[in-house]
């Protein structure tokens, strides 16, 4: 099967991975409302308690929360494929004449763009509450950029767990309890400098710090 075929094969099934949202669009709420409720919790609630080096804390904390809501996103991908797996649906779909491959491609495509989505929103809500970008236009633009990019190596090695897994519950044990300690004990809602001693090099470490 040449690239030409590959590629259609894969266009097909994003196309089938997008509709899904849009059928199911409770699909798309439970990757939204998360974030969004994240983001307020910590500005309203803890923002007025943590000290940062920006000139307030919504600035500091939307790329953060941009990372996690990426990271969420690459868990929602290895959910689809698990249940995917269990169900039987990819056998089904081996027996049609199409890439093998478009069928990962496919739903990584479908769920990369779903990102792109929730992380506009996100800026989006970010702007409401007094988040302004400070670099220049370009690096504006950039930043939301880099952090779609970071979700396709994010996004494909949740998706090896995915596939490896023996089951859903399976995905999900593994995916909490990476996602949470990678995420909390980073710099992406506080300082390192704000954790114990103890910490502060773990966090360091952590390639979510920036």
């Amino acid at each position: 099967m040449n690239l030409r075929w590959t590629l259609h094969d894969s266009f097909i099934m994003t196309r089938r991975n997008m509709l899904r949202y849009i059928r199911l669009p409770e699909n798309l709420v439970s990757i939204t409302v998360q974030p969004i409720m994240f983001l307020l919790l910590f500005t309203y609630v803890l923002g007025g308690a943590i000290r940062v080096t920006t000139p307030d804390y919504i600035t500091y904390l939307l790329p953060g929360i941009l990372v996690q809501t990426v990271v969420f996103g690459a868990f929602a991908t290895a959910l689809g494929l698990a249940q995917d797996a269990q169900t039987g649906l990819f056998e089904r779909f081996r027996s049609l004449p199409i890439a093998r491959s478009a069928v990962i491609t496919g739903r990584l495509t479908a769920d990369v763009m779903a990102n792109i989505f929730v992380a506009t929103l996100m800026i989006g809500v970010g702007f409401l509450i007094g988040f302004r970008f400070g670099g220049s236009p370009l690096e504006s633009i950039a930043s939301p950029g880099i952090a779609i990019l970071f979700a396709l190596p994010v996004a494909g090695l949740f998706a090896a767990i995915g596939l490896t897994a023996r089951s859903v519950e399976s995905v999900n044990v593994i995916g909490f309890v990476a996602i949470f300690p990678i995420t909390f004990i980073s710099s992406a809602f506080v300082p390192v400098e704000s954790m114990p001693g103890w910490l502060q090099p773990v966090a360091d470490a952590n390639p979510f710090t920036r």
